[in-house]
């Protein structure tokens, strides 16, 4: 199995300069090289970069080119790291693509941070994507949805299943 990673940018790609006193990509590589260094692991990867965005900036165009790179990618198992605010849009931008399987996940906190989720969300990302159907899918907290059936829940900061009368919109 291969996979394909593509970096969004999003909180996990972040990291706190001091200059700035906020969250802000400075780190030059994507979050997800290093969090695979650290798992020595057992398939193959290769890591693109498409956009470094807080995904509340993300635009049509930017969700256009990831699944131009998506469609274009050889490999069948793409994850990509997102920002959390928006992942369900681009989730739903990606719905059209068939015979892959795609899997966004991101963080609550920055991948850098030692008390992040980075790696949790990776590694379910990672461990459940082999056994999908094709499809878009969404793995965060340490649970795997399909994208039409979550929603960002504000006040429990975490990705829940959305309520039945939510479902229809879809």
């Amino acid at each position: 199995m291969a996979i394909l990673f593509v970096q969004t940018g999003g909180t996990i790609d972040k990291d706190y300069p001091k200059v700035m006193a906020s969250y802000a990509f400075e780190i030059s590589s994507p979050a997800v090289k290093r969090l695979m260094k650290q798992v020595n692991p057992s398939f193959r990867y290769r890591v693109v970069e498409a956009l470094k965005k807080d995904s509340l900036d993300m635009t049509d165009k930017d969700r256009e080119k990831i699944a131009k790179m998506c469609l274009e990618a050889k490999e069948k198992h793409i994850i990509i790291t997102h920002g959390t605010d928006a992942m369900v849009q681009t989730a739903e931008a990606l719905d059209f693509i068939k015979n892959k399987t795609i899997v966004l996940t991101g963080a609550m906190l920055p991948a850098i941070h030692i008390e992040s989720d980075a790696l949790f969300n990776v590694g379910t990302a990672v461990g459940a994507i082999e056994y999908l159907d094709h499809g878009v899918f969404i793995a965060m907290n340490g649970k795997l949805f399909p994208w039409k059936k979550c929603v960002k829940s504000g006040k429990k900061m975490k990705f829940i299943v959305k309520k039945r009368a939510d479902t229809t919109k879809n």
